[in-house]
């Protein structure tokens, strides 16, 4: 394919700004802003302005870009745009799932033992307001055997009314059997819905959510989309909608009369958007979209990130005081390793960084996260492995 011959990816790169002064290795935490998204963001604040930012121009003409938006990303994801909230993060749409089940005292939440920090600082908060019972299930133990659906089934009870996991594990990279998992907690747990934070699947994994079958999918773009941050988005199954009541609301998601009074919710999952937003972000992420699109498909973007981490985890695994989590290549963009002897790995990031290397401290488990994208080019693998070879000499 064309857009693997380092030439051409290298012109594709000169749109992205941030990459021509250092290794960047750190799309799971944020990717960076294509010159096409940022020229989108600014024109869309001029074009605000010039319509007046609260003017019928401006709302018919802020209506039409976010709706635009939401097609680009239906698109990417294969479903209807109707199944698309629009929200800030994923963490957003992670609490639009959480708090708008209608738990009741006693109703039991599993998670796994891999969620980030802001599901499980809901989930405490949701045991003490609602009085539910909270579990994990052992996932990270999977990583290099086991079988992921089998370890969940086992923690599942009669009262689970929703299981949360992710598509990518955001500390290890593993790739869970998604649409197994869901088809199995069905089976078993028929009351029960599911949740799925989507942080780094989405960009990475060629996706068609309705096959899947999950109830609730919270996605951002500013990860492996290269979007601007604030702007994210939940998938809503169709099915699932009578049972997920709104838990903020505002004129976005209400129905009003030719009074602007209310008189019910919007008919899909425009229902738990809420009001003003910085509407200039959604041309940007817009944008985002369709550069990716004109380098290649979802599979080829995925096959390019394969080939890159199966490079990178076979030359970390040729340094003797290199321990990669994953015993065989991995499955995503994300290549997680620990060194021999550091209890902290804080001082080699930190190391990194100063040479203008970018990769992240994971604390649980210990270790380094580094992250490859379709944009990675192979000799800066390359640098990133010499690097750490010297950094440890």
């Amino acid at each position: 394919m064309a857009t693997y011959q380092q030439p051409a990816l290298k012109i594709y790169r000169q749109q992205f700004p941030a990459l021509a002064n250092k290794l960047y290795f750190n799309y799971g935490g944020q990717g960076p802003l294509p010159q096409p998204a940022l020229a989108a963001i600014q024109s869309a604040y001029t074009q605000m302005q010039e319509l007046g930012p609260f003017t019928g121009g401006a709302l018919a003409w802020m209506t039409e870009k976010v709706e635009e938006t939401r097609g680009a990303i239906a698109t990417e994801l294969n479903v209807s745009p109707n199944t698309i909230t629009l929200t800030e993060s994923v963490s957003s749409g992670c609490n639009i799932a959480l708090w708008g089940i209608p738990w009741q005292p006693g109703d039991h939440l599993l998670l796994s033992d891999c969620e980030h920090p802001s599901v499980i600082a809901t989930s405490q908060q949701l045991t003490h307001r609602f009085g539910i019972e909270v579990s994990t299930f052992p996932l990270m133990a999977t990583l290099n055997g086991g079988d992921p659906t089998a370890v969940m089934m086992a923690h599942l009870r009669p009262n689970t009314r929703l299981v949360v996991i992710s598509h990518i594990l955001w500390n290890t990279g593993q790739v869970l059997p998604l649409a197994t998992m869901a088809q199995a907690c069905r089976q078993a747990a028929p009351a029960a819905a599911i949740l799925v934070d989507a942080a780094q699947s989405v960009g990475v994994l060629p996706l068609s959510l309705d096959e899947l079958d999950v109830d609730f999918y919270a996605f951002t773009g500013h990860k492996w989309w290269c979007g601007p941050d604030g702007l994210g988005g939940l998938y809503v199954r169709p099915a699932a909608l009578d049972n997920l009541e709104p838990t903020y609301i505002g004129w976005r998601g209400i129905e009003m009369n030719a009074q602007g009074k209310p008189t019910g919710w919007k008919p899909d999952s425009r229902r738990y958007e809420v009001a003003t937003s910085a509407f200039p972000l959604f041309p940007g992420l817009t944008a985002a979209i369709h550069l990716l699109r004109e380098w290649g498909t979802p599979t080829e973007r995925y096959h390019r990130i394969l080939h890159l981490s199966q490079i990178l985890w076979e030359m970390l695994s040729t340094i003797p005081k290199i321990t990669c989590l994953r015993t065989s290549a991995p499955e995503s963009g994300l290549v997680a390793f620990q060194i021999e002897g550091l209890s902290n790995h804080r001082p080699f990031v930190q190391q990194l960084e100063s040479q203008n290397i970018m990769v992240r401290l994971i604390a649980d488990p210990n270790c380094v996260r580094a992250c490859v994208h379709y944009l990675t080019l192979e000799s800066e693998v390359e640098q990133l492995v010499q690097a750490i070879e010297q950094t440890l000499d």
